[in-house]
């Protein structure tokens, strides 16, 4: 397991080549305004913005309910997804292992190089005897705020979802980019609302400019197997 102050001091940092990043904590809390699952470079390699925070995964095996993620608010860590990691690795991506009722969920994250394209990719091992039902409940945090800023809930946002074959889009402001996550759910939720009191140490940081360096590695695929489920989730931005 890893745990709460290991998980906030050890970050991770991927690349699209053309300025845009994917970051954030090896247990997935966010502890910083830079930090994103998909942070957009809108004028290549600057005009950046957070399009995607992050997302939160809830693992269900017959009904009951496991919340994978981690946030935290004054006071208070909720939920503690850390809890059922049991590993992070960045060879050939950043890769978070996490362990439920004899079930294994491996997701990992990684870039176009050359778009802002975000992929992230879960696969579900059996490590013993199959449950009867288990299903992937994924919920997108959005952001579509400037990387050096945060964001308020506010009138302007357009809470219109656009659902279509194996696509939601979203466009909650005329003036930035839209945001594509493909995908092939067996149901979608439209309904969405604001999460609130994130810690305000988003407030008190500074960061300097990240640069692109050489691409990190040769994709590589993922090895399927019988006993072993693999869902692709890509989410990208698109012009105006």
């Amino acid at each position: 397991m890893i745990g709460l102050d290991q998980g906030t001091r050890s970050e991770w940092l991927e690349t699209n080549g053309i300025g845009g990043f994917s970051s954030s904590t090896v247990i997935g809390l966010n502890t910083r305004r830079y930090h994103g699952l998909l942070t957009a470079a809108t004028k290549p390699p600057v005009g950046r913005f957070v399009l995607l925070s992050k997302l939160e995964e809830t693992l269900v095996i017959d009904g009951h309910r496991y919340e994978l993620a981690a946030n935290e608010y004054p006071g208070v860590i909720h939920p503690q997804g850390f809890n059922y990691q049991t590993g992070f690795r960045l060879d050939p991506f950043p890769t978070f292992t996490y362990e439920i009722d004899g079930l294994q969920i491996e997701k990992s994250v990684f870039m176009v190089q050359g778009e802002n394209t975000t992929v992230v990719q879960y696969e579900l091992k059996y490590l013993g005897a199959n449950p009867s039902d288990t299903k992937l409940e994924i919920r997108p945090l959005i952001a579509f705020r400037d990387y050096h800023s945060t964001t308020h809930e506010n009138g302007s946002l357009n809470a219109n979802v656009e659902t279509e074959p194996a696509q939601t889009r979203f466009k909650p402001y005329s003036d930035l980019p839209a945001l594509h996550l493909a995908h092939d759910p067996a149901a979608v939720d439209a309904n969405g609302f604001w999460y609130r009191s994130f810690n305000e140490h988003f407030w008190n940081e500074a960061a300097g400019e990240i640069f692109d360096g050489d691409a990190p590695h040769t994709p590589r695929g993922c090895v399927a197997q019988a006993w072993s489920v693999a869902e692709l989730l890509r989410v990208v931005a698109t012009e105006f």
